[in-house]
């Protein structure tokens, strides 16, 4: 029997990040010497309160109301509006598998077309394709670290009629490490509120924000349209724990019923095991957060390191602020790139892999042109339970001990600046 498959899927692509992962996987086991700077997995250990309580609770069994653990929602209020001063009432807030799911119901609930920068995460785009639903995409300008800019997103609004539509605005960014300044985001939120846009903050990376100033969601500014989804993946190091949240304003209250119906006829709910186990990292964000910055200053080295390397080699790149990535681009390389047949993100990050081992995401994975040379580089291949022994004070970061910190990364670095000459 031949079956008939929906469009919308058969067309799909398996997600960019997860497939490069897989295939730096296979290609290390058949004995390859790899540089995986292609998937962001934090490599550091969860928190030990969090595995504790994980290990204690791994008798609970029943089913948790869809909108999640009380507790934990509580406890995620409580952080997020303490640290970041936003005004969320636990009664809105839904755990669930993993933000990049809780983004994926509120896309598929919410009528409108989807707007994103370009670049941004490579899944919302898919995710809109799924739901049938208009993807725009905002080009950002280099200049601006790809941050989008309210102009950029004000000449996008005029040219769409629908009354209502979304903005995903990932901050810490994937795949830039840009962290938008308090004044973008309240030049943003104006344009918001003039065009009846419903804002998705996707601040996974907010508690791993390493810039010169403390770090603001755009709910500071757009609090009545702003939902905000993270979860633990990113700075808890615990992505296979798959846990998320999203939290939505009391302004935009009548969203929660039917994303409660929503949820019920899909995943029901999150492991109830996982979300006593996350708990500690809410509730007791103290017992964490030594981990949690530790490890996050980590991240700044890796990216200070690989930036300032990149920069030497002659990419252009602008120097992250957050998160676990940077994007440079070859445009100054473009004739000798040209030269060798490369015209195009995609054909670059792959005879990169093929010549030199070093595995990366194109551009285009990220909606940019496809003749922008330019790749995402996730900078997370390294031994993160032994860095976290190692790390020194930061007045004793220098060339040498970043190299034996990070020599995966140091490595990849010789083979592309090698590759280039």
């Amino acid at each position: 029997m031949q079956p008939v498959i929906n469009d919308q899927i058969s067309t799909l692509k398996e997600s960019a990040t997860l497939f490069i992962n897989q295939r730096a996987i296979k290609l290390r086991s058949e004995g390859q010497n790899i540089c995986h700077l292609g998937f962001g997995e934090s490599p550091f250990p969860v928190p030990e309160p969090m595995q504790i309580a994980l290990r204690e609770n791994a008798h609970r069994k029943q089913y948790i109301s869809g909108y999640g653990l009380p507790e934990l929602r509580k406890a995620v209020a409580g952080l997020f509006n303490n640290k970041f001063g936003y005004n969320y009432s636990f009664e809105n807030i839904f755990i669930g598998p993993g933000s990049k799911e809780l983004i994926f119901q509120l896309v598929y609930l919410l009528e409108g077309p989807l707007m994103v920068p370009a670049p941004s995460w490579v899944s919302y785009g898919p995710q809109a394709k799924i739901r049938s639903k208009t993807f725009i995409t905002i080009p950002t300008d280099r200049k601006n670290c790809y941050r989008l800019q309210a102009e950029e997103l004000e000449k996008t609004c005029t040219r769409q009629k629908s009354p209502q539509k979304l903005l995903i605005l990932n901050n810490p960014n994937n795949p830039t490490g840009s962290v938008h300044s308090p004044d973008e985001l309240q030049d943003l939120a104006e344009v918001c509120r003039k065009h009846g846009v419903i804002v998705i903050s996707d601040e996974i990376y907010a508690l791993t924000n390493f810039g010169d100033q403390p770090f603001s969601g755009i709910a500071n500014f757009f609090a009545e349209g702003t939902i905000t989804t993270s979860g633990i993946s990113k700075a808890y190091s615990a992505g296979g724990w798959r846990l998320g949240f999203a939290m939505i304003p009391n302004e935009l209250a009548e969203i929660v019923p039917p994303l409660s119906a929503f949820v019920s006829e899909t995943f029901s709910c999150v492991s109830a095991p996982v979300q006593y186990g996350a708990l500690p990292g809410f509730e007791n964000y103290e017992s964490v957060r030594n981990h949690v910055e530790r490890c996050r200053d980590i991240h700044a080295a890796a990216g200070h390191f690989l930036h300032q390397r990149f920069t030497e080699i002659g990419l252009n790149c602008p120097k992250p602020q957050g998160a676990f990535y940077l994007f440079p681009d070859f445009e100054n390389f473009s004739d000798i790139l040209n030269s060798r047949g490369i015209n195009t993100s995609e054909e670059l990050s792959k005879r990169l892999l093929e010549d030199t081992g070093v595995a990366l995401l194109p551009g285009s994975d990220f909606y940019m042109p496809d003749d922008f040379l330019g790749v995402r580089v996730a900078s997370v291949d390294y031994d993160g339970a032994q860095v976290l022994r190692d790390f020194p004070a930061k007045d004793q970061l220098t060339p040498e001990v970043y190299t034996s910190l990070f020599p995966i990364l140091a490595e990849a670095c010789e083979r592309i600046e090698e590759w280039l000459r």
